[in-house]
């Protein structure tokens, strides 16, 4: 039975390439998934250098968005590089995913950001924000990024008041409109509605 009940059609559940968690099947979902797959058989990574479903969490003007990166690429400990899926066109994503890349590590600004609809991918400098290649080949693989690795800083992005700019452009960019022409809700909100 297909569940149209919510924002996305929803075929069953499958399980995660990366953790073997069940999700639900969505179209989205199949796409994010064989990204995984195709990031550790074509392009080397191993499993546990990809951290799956981060998010970031803000609030403005009473808006909460919770904004998903797709991946994460890990390795020596320093997260090197994010992806974010997205149908469509990818140059209205090229924006919040450098925001994303910013502020998803407190510590430092992870210095490659990708954004991607599974056919075609934008390769990112977060310092710049310049597209640095395009094209699924642009995306570095394991020995490419381990040369990133040495090659990019890794600096601190601890100024507050870039951080909260930063953190408002995610929000404006990820809100996710609702079915019922409204914004979704707030997690405290969400909680008392269902009681």
């Amino acid at each position: 039975m297909v569940d149209t009940s919510g924002h996305h059609i929803v075929y069953g559940t499958l399980k995660d390439y990366l953790t073997g968690e069940e999700l639900p099947d969505t179209d989205d979902e199949r796409c994010r998934q064989e990204l995984a797959r195709w990031l550790v058989e074509e392009k080397g990574y191993a499993v546990d250098e990809l951290e799956p479903r981060r998010c970031i969490e803000t609030t403005f003007n009473n808006q909460y968005v919770k904004s998903l990166i797709e991946l994460t690429v890990c390795l020596d400990g320093f997260r090197i590089m994010i992806i974010r899926y997205g149908p469509g066109s990818l140059v209205t994503r090229e924006r919040p995913a450098i925001a994303a890349a910013r502020i998803l590590e407190p510590d430092y600004r992870i210095p490659l950001a990708v954004v991607t609809n599974c056919r075609e991918a934008e390769v990112l400098d977060t310092l710049t924000g310049e597209v640095l290649g395009t094209g699924m080949d642009a995306v570095p693989d394991r020995n490419r990024a381990f040369a990133i690795l040495r090659e990019r800083s890794f600096s601190p992005f601890r100024d507050l008041e870039k951080r909260e700019r930063e953190e408002r452009i995610l929000n404006a960019y990820d809100v996710e409109v609702c079915c019922k022409d409204g914004t979704c809700l707030l997690p405290e909100d969400e909680a008392s509605f269902k009681k």
